[in-house]
């Protein structure tokens, strides 16, 4: 007999629908053929299968059995094909009910004794469902709460292999999972480790930094070591503004892909990932032979933190100049093209030499001018022209650091970004644009309104820096975010100076 179940896959971060088709033959010798372009990891899938049948107290069919994944022309991967295989041998042996599988689909990985593990990318396979108007899902328990984020679907988680065989011939009915309501889970965040009233003095940077947030803005911090740049850097995530409900599922759907979802089945806080600078090109770009989103991808909506900037290879940090622009990545390969998201902040720290006190007011640089300039060189001009906001971090005083004189909470300077945020998303209310720092020249030419004073002094800034073109419209886009930081409409001279100063000493070494 012939069994047809519904099953799906991952190609990148979309979900891919998956027909197992199973047929079990009243002649024939007993074997079991697995075909449609299968890895190893689902070649082992008869073992598995097999002995979870058997350890389930039901018999496995003693005849030919084939088991064909269609579509037979794209590679299948992962361990998710067990439960829906099983499912179709017991229904083609005339143990299930067929009618009760249709417009069903099943994922999920089983262990020897038949219990059925979680499996990566729920997320996507859940939106690829609905777009396909499967309406029940039936998916590890496990895996219950990233499927429940997608609207219009009816989870029903499963423990076992027998709970589900019960639950299909009617003998015993498992309960749908309740649907995860997404606006509810932002109020119940936990709160950052770091926050900005531990950092004594850097107003500087502070004020920076909260520029940088408000306006998504990518952002490098360079000083002596222990200026508190890498403490700065690990508190900003504690005033970015919580992620709507469409970003939750945006990055979740990543991390959902990469097996890395937590245990509440969802991503709640923005992401801050700070990778090591040993990181290859594939570990920060994404790719591989199955290509699977790297690190931009998995800071996606958050914070990608490269401490140690110049220290990274060349090759790898070249490769952020296009994501860095354009919010996507593609990876190619032989066997086709993936696009992963990756429209993160960029916020970077670095020393000034090689020995890091170049510049400090009671230590003496050990470096020569020709180190000092090779040092420089690991970051490319273009690079650098990519970053919206470059500030210096000096040390801190010691009459600053011993001073019992509180500091403004991240708080008290979230509330400044969130107001300012509230003013681009009734800008940017007709746009797919979400922050200023996302706008194109065209945006820019049509939303930023200088007044006369402003852009006079924008004119006299490119003759005397000669800044280049990209440098002429990120300085147009920090000075919109520091107007509306200010809660006013056009844009002015203060708010033209301010942004100059961040980019100036960087354009004049470049």
């Amino acid at each position: 007999m012939l069994a047809k179940i519904l099953s799906g896959t991952t190609i990148g971060l979309d979900g891919m629908l998956i027909e197992v088709e199973v047929d079990v033959a009243s002649r024939g010798f007993p074997t079991f053929n697995l075909v449609g372009l299968p890895n190893k990891a689902v070649e082992e899938a008869k073992d598995r299968v097999r002995t979870s049948i058997i350890n389930t107290s039901f018999e496995m069919p003693d005849s030919r059995i084939t088991v064909n994944l269609a579509p037979a022309d794209i590679p299948k991967t992962g361990s998710s094909f067990d439960l829906p295989i099983a499912i179709g041998i017991l229904a083609a042996s005339g143990m299930l009910k067929k009618e009760e599988l249709e417009h069903s689909l099943f994922v999920g990985e089983l262990s020897l004794e038949g219990k059925v593990r979680s499996v990566p990318g729920i997320i996507s396979i859940s939106l690829m469902a609905r777009e396909k108007n499967i309406k029940t899902l039936f998916v590890p328990r496990e895996n219950a709460k990233e499927a429940a984020m997608v609207e219009d679907l009816c989870i029903i988680p499963i423990n076992t292999l027998a709970d589900l065989i019960l639950h299909i011939n009617g003998q015993q009915i498992i309960p749908f999972f309740p649907p995860v309501d997404l606006e509810t889970i932002q109020n119940d965040i936990k709160p950052w480790e770091f926050d900005f009233s531990e950092i004594k003095g850097q107003n500087q940077a502070k004020r920076a930094m909260e520029i940088a947030a408000a306006g998504f803005h990518n952002l490098h911090l360079k000083g002596v070591p222990g200026a508190g740049k890498t403490m700065l850097s690990k508190a900003f995530p504690s005033i970015l503004p919580p992620m709507d409900k469409m970003e939750i599922l945006e990055v979740s759907k990543i991390y959902s892909v990469n097996g890395l979802i937590n245990h509440h089945g969802f991503i709640t806080k923005r992401p801050f990932r700070c990778p090591h600078h040993t990181t290859s090109r594939i570990g920060l770009i994404g790719g591989g032979t199955n290509p699977a989103p790297g690190e931009i991808s998995l800071a996606h909506r958050g914070v990608l933190f490269l401490d140690e900037f110049p220290e990274f290879p060349r090759s790898v940090l070249e490769a952020l100049r296009q994501p860095l622009e354009d919010g996507i990545v593609s990876i190619s390969r032989a066997a086709g093209s993936v696009t992963f998201p990756c429209r993160f902040l960029l916020l970077a720290a670095s020393n000034p030499c090689q020995c890091g006190y170049l510049g400090h007011p009671q230590k003496k640089c050990q470096c020569m001018p020709g180190s000092v300039l090779k040092y420089r060189k690991k970051l490319s001009g273009p690079l650098l022209d990519r970053i919206d906001l470059h500030i210096d971090v000096p040390p801190v005083s010691h009459e600053k650091l011993t001073s019992l004189a509180a500091e403004e909470s991240s708080i008290k300077i979230c509330s400044r970004i969130l107001a300012a945020r509230k003013k681009q998303q009734i800008r940017f209310l007709k746009t797919n644009i979400k922050m200023n720092g996302e706008m194109t020249p065209k945006d820019i030419k049509k939303l930023c309104i200088l007044e006369d004073d402003a852009s006079q002094l924008l004119k006299q800034a490119i003759t005397r820096l000669s800044l280049s073109a990209r440098s002429y419209f990120k300085i147009i886009k920090v000075a919109r975010t520091i107007a509306d930081l200010e809660q006013v409409e056009k844009i002015s001279s203060p708010h033209i100076a301010e942004a100059l100063q961040y980019r100036a000493k960087e354009d004049m070494q470049l």
